[in-house]
């Protein structure tokens, strides 16, 4: 359980915090970075579900909380020593993924097919969301440089990169399933 009566500790002051397991690395360390933007990107969240309603609103809901989920596993370093905590650590599994996939396909579903690019837009909540899907697509980059250098687990791999794509369809639903969506007019303003 988390305990949080004091929110500042002075223990970072030098430029470096501690991982889930407890060692310090810098605050700028590869794995920071990647955990410290999907929490920007669970921010740029909190702003869309100002603008959401109903089942668009729940499903924003849910994803905030997996994105808690993602942060807690990208701050744990070592997978291999996850039996021997003491506490079981917290880490993305296949299900949340799954979910993904569902939800993609259900919105796609009612959505014509894209004869071009869309500018981010439209309405509020497809603009947030746009803005959403790109820091997601950051924090997906960062994780899988970071992938390169340690191990992560896959699974917050795939929900990163269905999560970006997520975000894109959810959009196209925010702009009246597609029909207020802005379309791309290459060189437009030549």
């Amino acid at each position: 359980m988390v305990v949080l009566n004091r929110i500042y500790t002075r223990t970072g002051d030098k430029g470096d915090t501690a991982l889930g397991d407890g060692s310090r690395v810098a605050k700028d360390a590869l794995r920071v970075e990647a955990y410290g933007t999907v929490d920007e990107a669970n921010a740029a969240l909190g702003l869309a579900r100002l603008h959401a309603e109903g089942p668009m609103a729940e499903a924003l809901a849910r994803i905030q909380n997996d994105l808690f989920d993602l942060g807690a596993d990208l701050c744990r370093p070592d997978m291999q020593k996850d039996d021997q905590a003491e506490y079981q650590p917290l880490r993305m599994v296949p299900a949340q993924v799954d979910r993904l996939e569902a939800e993609i396909d259900a919105m796609n579903a009612n959505l014509k097919p894209l004869r071009s690019f869309i500018l981010p837009g439209g309405s509020a909540l497809a603009a947030h969301l746009h803005l959403c899907r790109t820091v997601s697509r950051r924090a997906e980059r960062l994780a899988v440089a970071l992938a390169r250098e340690e191990a992560i687990n896959e699974a917050a791999l795939r929900y990163l990169n269905r999560l970006s794509d997520w975000f894109f369809v959810a959009g196209r639903v925010a702009n009246a399933n597609g029909a207020d969506d802005i379309l791309w007019v290459p060189g437009a303003n030549r």
